[in-house]
């Protein structure tokens, strides 16, 4: 795929992204969530050889294709790393599915109700290498835990700046500001999370548009004047911690918006599993959240 026809994918193709990026300090939750025990390895090296055989048997199987999944998220070691003797991105690209990297480097301390991302002083080297790999896009997270405006204006301010320095180097950034679905406040976020992101994309230049990655609303449709917004590619969503169903059912009452689950595509893969019944259960999740992605509810279609 060229860089136009990925763009054409992530603007317009039926699916979702799969977001295989789990970092270092969620790795081993990760792990243990596919059934090894964080006593399996002795060093780092050996947990990320063991998430990264996770994600090329996912990447590997016959039901991860574009037909459902039109992207995925990686983490960078898992971008560094090869698929049955092929670079990860590669791989991804000759599966019909475009390939994101997470460039975030962690959280600070939660401050003013939210937690901004850590500075990412090699950000520029990691994009120019990604970019060489075939990478179309990258993805970065913040969190907001409860409705302070100082708080949400600056989560956003600093996205769309890190957003800025990946569309200089000629990629796709997916900006993602989470609200964590736990805050007692999660309304009132999500009003004036729309009104700081609508302000942003308003002083993006003509002609650059970025995607979005958002917490599913508390009232669906919230986020609809994103998703038809000139300057936004796509709105995609996280599962922030609901299961699968949950996460599903709350997706499909919110038009134009489409998954990009992370525990809730994998939380009935276990390394145990043969072949057959690790495809039947990552191929059952597949189609359940391509359905909430492309089959809105009433409700939905009616907003």
């Amino acid at each position: 795929m060229q860089t136009s026809e990925m763009t054409a994918k992530m603007a317009e193709g039926k699916g979702f992204i799969a977001a295989l990026d789990q970092s270092g300090g969620s790795t081993p939750k990760a792990l243990k969530g596919y059934g090894i025990e964080e006593g399996a390895w002795n060093t780092e090296e050996e947990m990320f050889g063991l998430i990264h055989d996770m994600r090329s048997r996912i990447i590997s199987s016959p039901v991860f294709t574009g037909d459902k999944v039109i992207g995925a998220i990686l983490f960078e070691r898992t971008m560094d790393g090869q698929v049955d003797g092929v670079p990860t991105p590669q791989a991804l690209i000759a599966k019909g599915v475009v390939p994101f990297i997470k460039i975030d480097k962690g959280l600070e301390d939660e401050a003013n109700g939210v937690q901004l991302m850590k500075p990412m002083p090699t950000l520029d080297a990691l994009l120019e290498r990604s970019k060489a790999l075939g990478v179309y896009g990258t993805k970065e997270r913040s969190v907001i835990n409860s409705a302070n405006e100082e708080g949400i204006s600056a989560v956003v301010k600093q996205q769309f700046e890190v957003g800025k320095q990946v569309l200089s180097h000629g990629m796709m950034p997916i900006i993602e500001p989470e609200v964590n679905i736990k805050s007692e406040t999660r309304a009132q976020c999500d009003e004036i999370l729309l009104r700081e992101i609508l302000k942003n994309l308003d002083e993006l230049p003509e002609g650059k548009r970025v995607m979005l990655k958002l917490s599913l609303p508390v009232k669906p449709g919230t986020f609809d004047p994103l998703v038809s917004h000139p300057k936004v590619l796509r709105v995609v969503a996280l599962s922030g911690g609901y299961k699968r169903p949950e996460a599903c059912a709350e997706l499909a009452k919110n038009k134009g918006i489409i998954a990009s689950f992370s525990r809730a595509l994998l939380e009935d893969l276990r390394a145990q599993m043969s072949d057959a019944e690790f495809n039947e259960a990552l191929g059952s999740a597949i189609d359940e959240i391509y359905k909430g992605s492309t089959q809105k509810t009433e409700a939905a279609a009616a907003a």
